[in-house]
């Protein structure tokens, strides 16, 4: 009787959409290497063409000082918008759902399980 209860319930659990989007810091470093072209991390460091996004992760928009944002991203920014993680899934799959007009021109992340390893590596870098 107990097998026929816990195996479905475990086979469920396993088959679920949420196992799937298991966060992975370490592969979202992975992720983050198509980001670095842009983008740096590194507590401190520097901006290049993208600010550097170190602490991201439940800052306000627009607040890395002496990077220059689009009009469209300063707009956001001085409306509320702060990264968190549902924004941050929402920019990283489609940056210009989110920002229509600003200066990111990547395409966005469609994967769900890079999406998300992606933002559980950039919650850990504070």
């Amino acid at each position: 009787m107990l097998r026929r209860v816990l195996l479905p319930a475990m086979l469920g659990l396993a088959l679920s959409p949420f196992a799937a989007q298991a966060q992975d810091a370490a592969a979202g470093q992975r992720v983050f290497n198509q980001c670095r072209a842009c983008h740096t991390i590194d507590a401190g460091g520097r901006s290049g063409v993208g600010p550097n996004l170190h602490g991201v992760a439940d800052r306000a928009a627009g607040a890395v000082q002496g990077f220059r944002y689009s009009n469209p991203m300063r707009e956001r920014a001085a409306a509320g918008l702060t990264w968190t993680e549902e924004n941050l899934r929402a920019y990283l799959a489609d940056p210009k759902s989110v920002v229509p007009g600003g200066s990111m021109s990547f395409a966005g992340i469609r994967n769900p399980q890079q999406l998300a390893d992606l933002i559980a590596y950039l919650q850990a870098q504070k």
